[in-house]
């Protein structure tokens, strides 16, 4: 009887005690800070992102994904065009409305060229691309009481960032900031002068990539074909020590200027697999005079010339081109004369953009701004040319056999995947086959013009 009183009592305490630990715990983590990242623009900012992730994590920080209600929110901006800058006002409405205790922090772009005007929107805190990722240390001061000096970094001093997210692929910065003062454009006021990693630093990080079963490294910039180190080193020699890089598969170069797009680099992709044939070029316009007016580097001579060299090296290489309408003075006759030549040469697909008023841009204060009713006609016909060179380009590369590599997203019953260049394949969903590259032979599009395996 004794004994049953005993265990009893033993069993009592093991409960209280349980317990006890239970709501302690739950105490805890109830009062761990959680911090949610948003990201918006360029591939550049989701891998400083994600090097902002990986640091507050390693700090004890919850990290929340999708739009769960968090202690913090961090929004990496974009400023490129006038709604791009909609978005982030946008988001941050949005965040309020799910935790309106929340702290909003707005870090990139946006945050370095209008940081009045989001003072007004219920931000709690403004950094702009140079102290970005100092946000660690003053989320420490916040939520964990760790009093610490904070010092301001230099001017136009240089981060390493990369992505582990995708698990297939990662973005990797090699390069930062901008030389180039195009008309239109406030990137080079945001993001500072053109500055770069070490080769050594770019190969370690990308040793690290690896390390992690990625497979692909998108090398990630504002001006990537400008990258050059202290040591007179140039983006080519950069590649030259990538390749060696063991375990690494793939390497796609994420956008090149034609200018810095040279024939030593082409040639390195066409000898060595790992290079990915797929470049993306930015035109801006197929007029010479717009091109003049934006201070762009080369006239339309010189980026068909560049995209013959490419194909001739290259020949199913895919070549994406950005392009600008309605930049101000833009005739009818300037954008047919854009239209034609981007019809004539082998371009495969666009990436269109209405050009956007920037304040504190020479274009901003031209005479001749268009109406937006007669940009977005032009957008939309340089849509369908897109689209046409686009199936095109997919029919061109019908019989051929291409290794894909086949990403984690799952996606109405189908996991996805890019060839080489750039054309996209689906396959019916097996887990097992996620993050491999797999020989596949282009064979049938389905309805939306995407490569289906059976």
């Amino acid at each position: 009887m004794a004994d049953i009183k005993a265990k009893k009592y033993s069993y009592n305490i093991f409960c209280l005690m349980y317990h006890y630990f239970y709501y302690l715990c739950k105490m805890i983590n109830d009062k761990t800070s959680s911090v949610s990242i948003k990201t918006l623009g360029c591939k550049l900012n989701f891998s400083e992102s994600a090097t902002i992730e990986q640091k507050l994590a390693q700090k004890g920080f919850v990290i929340k994904t999708g739009y769960q209600a968090a202690d913090c929110y961090i929004i990496n901006s974009c400023a490129v065009t006038e709604n791009s800058e909609k978005k982030c006002r946008q988001l941050i409405h949005r965040l309020k409305q799910i935790n309106p205790q929340s702290k909003i922090i707005i870090i990139g772009c946006y945050g370095a060229l209008k940081h009045s005007e989001l003072l007004q929107n219920q931000v709690d805190m403004i950094l702009g691309n140079n102290d970005k990722m100092q946000v660690v240390d003053y989320l420490e001061q916040i939520f964990h009481h760790n009093p610490q000096a904070i010092e301001k970094l230099p001017k136009d001093s240089f981060f390493s960032a990369y992505s582990l997210h995708e698990r297939t692929r990662s973005f990797l910065k090699i390069q930062d900031g901008c030389d180039y003062h195009c008309t239109y454009c406030t990137v080079w006021k945001a993001r500072g002068n053109s500055r770069s990693d070490s080769i050594e630093n770019v190969v370690n990080n990308a040793k690290k990539i690896v390390a992690n079963d990625i497979k692909e490294i998108i090398l990630s910039g504002v001006n990537i074909g400008d990258f050059r180190t202290e040591k007179g080193e140039n983006f080519y020699q950069l590649l030259q020590q990538l390749v060696q890089v063991e375990g690494l598969e793939r390497i796609r170069i994420s956008s090149i200027e034609p200018n810095l797009l040279t024939q030593e680099i082409i040639d390195l992709a066409g000898e060595n697999h790992k290079i990915l044939p797929h470049f993306h070029i930015p035109l801006q316009s197929g007029n010479n005079r717009i091109l003049s007016l934006m201070r762009r580097k080369y006239q339309r001579e010189f980026f068909a010339d560049k995209i013959q060299q490419v194909k001739a090296c290259l020949p199913h290489a895919c070549i994406a081109a950005d392009v600008i309408v309605g930049f101000p003075t833009e005739t009818e006759d300037d954008f047919e004369d854009t239209y034609q030549f981007l019809d004539s040469i082998p371009v495969n697909m666009l990436h269109i953009f209405p050009y956007s008023q920037r304040p504190d841009t020479i274009a901003a204060n031209m005479e001749g701004q268009i109406s937006q009713g007669v940009k977005n006609q032009r957008v939309k016909k340089l849509i369908a040319l897109s689209d046409k060179k686009k199936l095109a380009f997919y029919q061109e590369n019908q019989g051929k056999t291409y290794p894909v590599l086949v990403e984690h997203k799952k996606e109405n019953g189908f996991l996805y995947g890019f060839t080489p260049n750039y054309i996209k394949v689906k396959f019916p969903y097996q887990s097992h086959i996620a993050n491999q590259i797999i020989s596949v032979t282009l064979s049938q599009l389905d309805s939306n013009n995407i490569y289906i395996t059976k």
